[in-house]
């Protein structure tokens, strides 16, 4: 009996770290980049999540994005940066997510 329960809960174990270490369908490289990059932004920008970024990191990812008189920075009850800026001397609006996603509108 002794010997059936170590081996279920060896079973069980090497089941949960199986689990763990599966790469999911939907991503077969497994990379989930934390932050996005300009090189690689997620397509369902901008995500709503709890966003850590501060007032003046949000700042510094619009202009270093290209995003020139930003203003009326305020972050959303969804996790969302919004902001008033420029690009290419045009007036738009921006939005950055948790993950750094900027998005323009």
């Amino acid at each position: 009996m002794k010997k059936m329960l170590v081996t279920a809960a060896i079973f069980a174990l090497s089941s949960s770290v199986f689990a763990q270490t599966t790469t999911p369908a939907a991503n077969p490289t497994g990379e989930t980049p934390a932050v996005a990059t300009p090189a690689d932004t997620n397509p369902t920008a901008p995500v709503e999540g709890a966003n850590s970024f501060t007032e003046e990191q949000a700042m510094e990812r619009f202009t270093e994005a290209g995003y020139a008189e930003v203003s009326d920075l305020k972050l959303d009850d969804k996790g969302i940066w919004q902001a008033k800026a420029t690009k290419d001397g045009k007036p738009v609006m921006v939005s950055m997510d948790y993950q750094g996603n900027i998005v323009a509108k």
